[in-house]
């Protein structure tokens, strides 16, 4: 059995109580998760898709498949979100119980670990995109957004997931809708920017780093349904959903 690293040297006793009293929930694209102001007592576990988290209409953070959205603090059980939370593109969540994370924190601080690194990666991304809006030009803060999708949403050689708006990379780099359009199509007609059936596609080494040198863009990558298994838990522990919303493991 496959496991996220977060979990994978917790003894089996301990991952199936926490599988018992998870849930998996399935998004539609541009559905709320999570309203901002909502008291929740659970972590969130992308399993496929991408979330984002939104800020009084800016988007401040995306969540990829594996990674996890929790509140400011593990010290209670329950906690109150800032941030709303959506479906950037068709997700599939599990919902922790932040009662059985702590749990496990108190026994294996190897988890504790985990969540902490998780935490410090999640604020060290907030600070870069922050300092990218203040200093780099429209072009250079959509080319390294264009960049960044390509890691979030792949979706062939360097491209990410159409569906992935513009309002969407407007809210993400601080910049109007205007804005990006114009300089999406300028990308486009110099060659830099191309779209087909499978999503946009942006050249290797587009963008730029905060350094001045290039990174390089997305390689091929299969895309990902929103109802497939993440590999944090045996897939056979979950039924599949077979509509939006549905919920509940199967009985271990």
């Amino acid at each position: 059995m496959y496991l996220h690293p977060l979990i994978a040297s917790v003894p089996p006793a301990d991952r199936a109580a926490l599988i018992r009293s998870s849930e998996l929930r399935s998004y539609r694209r541009n559905e709320t998760v999570l309203l901002a102001d909502t008291w929740t007592d659970r972590i969130f576990c992308v399993a496929s898709g991408l979330l984002r988290a939104v800020d009084r209409d800016v988007t401040t953070d995306f969540i990829r498949r594996g990674d996890f959205f929790l509140g400011p603090s593990l010290s209670e059980d329950r906690y109150q979100t800032t941030s709303t939370l959506v479906a950037a593109l068709p997700s599939s969540v599990y919902l922790m119980p932040i009662a059985a994370i702590r749990r496990l924190c108190a026994v294996y601080p190897e988890v504790t670990i985990g969540l902490l690194e998780v935490a410090m990666k999640r604020i060290t991304m907030i600070r870069g995109q922050l300092r990218r809006i203040s200093s780099l030009s429209a072009e250079n803060l959509v080319g390294r957004v264009l960049h960044e999708l390509t890691q979030l949403a792949p979706a062939g050689a360097g491209g990410y997931d159409k569906r992935i708006t513009q309002a969407v990379i407007a809210s993400y780099s601080g910049l109007s809708r205007e804005v990006v359009n114009k300089t999406m199509r300028d990308l486009e007609s110099r060659g830099l920017v191309r779209r087909d059936e499978k999503g946009i596609h942006i050249p290797p080494n587009f963008a730029s780093t905060d350094f001045g040198s290039l990174l390089p863009a997305a390689q091929d990558t299969p895309d990902v349904e929103a109802h497939e298994a993440h590999p944090m838990f045996d897939p056979e522990l979950f039924a599949t959903p077979e509509g939006m919303g549905k919920t509940g493991p199967k009985a271990i």
